[in-house]
Protein backbone atom coordinates (compact mmCIF):
# COMPACT_ATOMS: atom_id res chain seq x y z
CA UNK A 1 0.00 0.00 0.00
CA UNK A 2 1.20 3.48 -0.84
CA UNK A 3 -0.45 6.89 -0.65
CA UNK A 4 -0.43 7.15 -4.43
CA UNK A 5 -2.17 3.81 -4.95
CA UNK A 6 -4.58 3.59 -1.99
CA UNK A 7 -7.98 5.20 -1.62
CA UNK A 8 -9.48 6.51 1.60
CA UNK A 9 -12.23 3.92 1.17
CA UNK A 10 -9.63 1.14 1.17
CA UNK A 11 -8.08 2.53 4.35
CA UNK A 12 -11.49 2.74 6.02
CA UNK A 13 -12.16 -0.88 5.05
CA UNK A 14 -8.77 -1.95 6.43
CA UNK A 15 -9.31 -0.47 9.90
CA UNK A 16 -12.97 -1.53 9.98
CA UNK A 17 -12.05 -5.15 9.19
CA UNK A 18 -9.37 -5.08 11.89
CA UNK A 19 -11.88 -3.73 14.40
CA UNK A 20 -14.59 -6.20 13.39
CA UNK A 21 -12.23 -9.16 13.75
CA UNK A 22 -11.65 -8.12 17.37
CA UNK A 23 -15.27 -7.13 18.09
CA UNK A 24 -14.16 -3.58 18.94
CA UNK A 25 -17.07 -1.83 17.25
CA UNK A 26 -19.07 -1.63 20.52
CA UNK A 27 -16.30 0.64 21.84
CA UNK A 28 -16.11 2.87 18.75
CA UNK A 29 -18.55 5.65 19.62
CA UNK A 30 -17.80 9.20 18.46
CA UNK A 31 -16.90 10.40 21.97
CA UNK A 32 -14.58 7.48 22.62
CA UNK A 33 -12.91 7.79 19.24
CA UNK A 34 -12.54 11.54 19.79
CA UNK A 35 -10.79 10.92 23.09
CA UNK A 36 -8.60 8.29 21.42
CA UNK A 37 -7.67 10.79 18.71
CA UNK A 38 -6.67 13.41 21.27
CA UNK A 39 -4.52 10.81 23.03
CA UNK A 40 -2.83 9.76 19.80
CA UNK A 41 -2.15 13.38 18.82
CA UNK A 42 -0.56 13.87 22.25
CA UNK A 43 1.72 10.89 21.64
CA UNK A 44 2.74 12.40 18.30
CA UNK A 45 3.45 15.78 19.87
CA UNK A 46 5.71 14.18 22.47
CA UNK A 47 8.27 13.80 19.68
CA UNK A 48 8.34 17.58 19.16
CA UNK A 49 7.87 18.98 22.65
CA UNK A 50 10.59 21.40 23.79
CA UNK A 51 12.58 20.97 20.59
CA UNK A 52 13.57 23.55 18.03
CA UNK A 53 12.64 23.05 14.39
CA UNK A 54 16.30 22.25 13.72
CA UNK A 55 16.33 19.53 16.40
CA UNK A 56 13.13 18.03 15.03
CA UNK A 57 14.55 17.99 11.51
CA UNK A 58 17.70 16.23 12.76
CA UNK A 59 15.65 13.73 14.74
CA UNK A 60 13.44 12.95 11.75
CA UNK A 61 16.62 12.17 9.82
CA UNK A 62 17.22 9.27 12.21
CA UNK A 63 15.50 6.07 11.00
CA UNK A 64 14.24 5.09 14.47
CA UNK A 65 12.68 8.47 15.21
CA UNK A 66 11.24 8.73 11.70
CA UNK A 67 9.60 5.33 12.14
CA UNK A 68 8.20 6.27 15.56
CA UNK A 69 6.72 9.50 14.18
CA UNK A 70 5.34 7.57 11.19
CA UNK A 71 3.62 5.14 13.54
CA UNK A 72 2.12 7.94 15.62
CA UNK A 73 0.77 9.61 12.47
CA UNK A 74 -0.64 6.25 11.37
CA UNK A 75 -2.35 5.88 14.77
CA UNK A 76 -3.94 9.33 14.31
CA UNK A 77 -5.08 8.45 10.79
CA UNK A 78 -6.45 5.12 12.02
CA UNK A 79 -8.67 6.84 14.55
CA UNK A 80 -9.73 9.54 12.09
CA UNK A 81 -10.75 6.85 9.60
CA UNK A 82 -12.81 4.99 12.22
CA UNK A 83 -14.39 8.22 13.46
CA UNK A 84 -15.30 9.24 9.91
CA UNK A 85 -16.79 5.82 9.27
CA UNK A 86 -18.81 5.80 12.50
CA UNK A 87 -20.04 9.36 11.86
CA UNK A 88 -20.73 8.56 8.18
CA UNK A 89 -18.44 11.32 6.94
CA UNK A 90 -17.01 11.25 3.44
CA UNK A 91 -13.53 12.61 4.14
CA UNK A 92 -12.68 13.46 0.54
CA UNK A 93 -15.74 15.63 -0.04
CA UNK A 94 -15.42 17.16 3.44
CA UNK A 95 -11.80 18.10 2.83
CA UNK A 96 -12.61 19.59 -0.56
CA UNK A 97 -15.37 21.69 1.00
CA UNK A 98 -13.03 22.89 3.77
CA UNK A 99 -10.32 23.84 1.26
CA UNK A 100 -12.89 25.83 -0.73
CA UNK A 101 -14.08 27.61 2.43
CA UNK A 102 -10.49 28.29 3.50
CA UNK A 103 -9.79 29.83 0.09
CA UNK A 104 -12.54 32.37 0.81
CA UNK A 105 -11.14 33.16 4.27
CA UNK A 106 -7.53 33.24 3.10
CA UNK A 107 -7.37 34.98 -0.30
CA UNK A 108 -3.93 34.50 -1.85
CA UNK A 109 -3.30 38.23 -2.22
CA UNK A 110 -3.87 38.80 1.51
CA UNK A 111 -2.52 35.64 3.05
CA UNK A 112 0.57 34.71 1.02
CA UNK A 113 3.53 34.35 3.38
CA UNK A 114 1.50 35.19 6.49
CA UNK A 115 0.78 32.89 9.40
CA UNK A 116 -1.96 35.15 10.80
CA UNK A 117 -5.48 33.94 11.38
CA UNK A 118 -7.79 35.33 8.69
CA UNK A 119 -9.32 37.76 11.18
CA UNK A 120 -6.03 39.69 11.19
CA UNK A 121 -6.65 41.00 7.67
CA UNK A 122 -10.39 40.73 7.18
CA UNK A 123 -12.19 44.07 7.15
CA UNK A 124 -13.97 44.96 10.34
CA UNK A 125 -17.21 46.85 10.57
CA UNK A 126 -16.66 50.62 10.63
CA UNK A 127 -17.27 52.29 13.97
CA UNK A 128 -20.73 53.80 14.35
Amino acid sequence: MTDAATTIAQLKELVLAFSQERDWEPFHHPKDLGVALASEVGELLDHFRYKSNEQIERDLGQPTTHREVSHELADCLWVILRLADVCQVDLSSSLLEKVQLAALKYPVEQSRGRADKYTAYQPTDPPE
